[in-house]
């Protein structure tokens, strides 16, 4: 009897921190609702409300997805995960703030399904700003309407100060992002000793001021741009900017339709190196212009006609 006493007070003692821990523990799948509450435990049948609730309750490495159509709120993300929306409308608004912040080493984030807006009386700042991380990919997304000032205004920004961030797009639109005279839809912009690496896979950029704005001369590394498929259309600038302080800011257009914008491609800087095979180029002031020692070179495949101007002959890249 005795020993039986021991043992229900020692369970009696033990119990609540077994509890506690198991309360706290984190889960590789959660769930969030439009009518859920970050008071629960963000299981499928007690969802949470909102990422940023969520994302506590997620173990490094699991997912975040949506029960149902919601506005799930801002986030910022310091540890790997995915945000999984693609069976539903998951909404971020980010109204005068970032939609989602990426700010974890080594981190490898994924957002799928996902609609990012900044409209409101006081515009987002950026639809994603990735900070930090060891790889980026978004999927199956719009990001419209950030419309911050400079040095914000992406609908996608890039401003790593270390390491190398690695970007991957596909299937996603990117529009009316920028403000008057700054911003863009993609904003390529490392500082320090970093580099960007990013790719592009049938993205739609659309009305933004710039389509991508590629600027590493904030930066000592070079970088690299790749663009396959999709369209760079209306931008209220260049389609493409690409600046450099003369490190290698490497762009590479293959099947891309680069339409109605004031410009097309713009290099500036001794490193900028662009190449463009498959693509067209077409109804922009100006083609594309290379400028302060860029280069830009043409696989010869490309349909560069009606322009204002259009910049042929264009001279000749290597063919492999």
């Amino acid at each position: 009897m005795r020993l039986v006493a021991i043992f229900g007070l020692v369970f009696g003692l033990l119990f609540p921190l077994l509890a506690s821990q198991s309360a706290h523990a984190q889960a590789t799948r959660t769930w969030i609702s439009g009518v859920g509450d970050d008071a629960n435990p963000c299981s499928r049948t007690a969802p949470c409300k909102t990422f940023a609730g969520a994302i506590s309750k997620t173990a490094a490495g699991g997912e975040i997805n949506c029960l149902d159509p919601g506005g799930f709120g801002t986030v910022t993300i310091t540890k790997s995960i995915t945000l999984d929306c693609t069976s539903t409308l998951g909404s971020i608004l980010g109204t005068a703030t970032n939609g989602v912040n990426v700010n974890g080493a080594n981190a490898i984030v994924a957002l799928r399904g996902l609609t990012i807006n900044g409209t409101g009386v006081t515009p987002g700042l950026n639809g994603v700003r990735f900070l930090q991380g060891a790889r980026l990919t978004i999927e199956d997304c719009v990001i419209a309407n950030f419309n911050g000032s400079s040095p914000n205004g992406g609908g996608i920004l890039i401003n790593n100060a270390s390491g190398t961030a690695k970007l991957h797009v596909t299937n996603t639109v990117i529009r009316d992002n920028g403000a008057a005279t700054s911003g863009g839809g993609i904003i390529v912009a490392p500082t320090g000793a970093s580099q960007a690496q990013v790719t592009l896979k049938n993205v739609q950029l659309i009305g933004n001021f710039r389509g991508i704005d590629y600027n590493i001369a904030g930066a000592t590394g070079g970088s690299s741009v790749v663009v396959s498929g999709g369209a760079i259309t209306h931008s209220i600038e260049n389609g493409i900017n690409v600046a450099t302080n003369g490190n290698a800011a490497n762009l590479m257009v293959e099947g891309v339709t680069i339409s109605n914008n004031l410009r097309g491609i713009v290099t500036n800087g001794a490193g900028a190196n662009t190449r463009i095979g498959s693509s067209v180029i077409s109804n922009n002031s100006t083609a594309v212009a290379a400028n302060g020692g860029g280069t830009i070179q043409s696989y010869k495949n490309n349909q560069i006609e009606l322009n204002g101007n259009n910049s042929t002959p264009i001279a000749q890249a290597t063919l492999q």
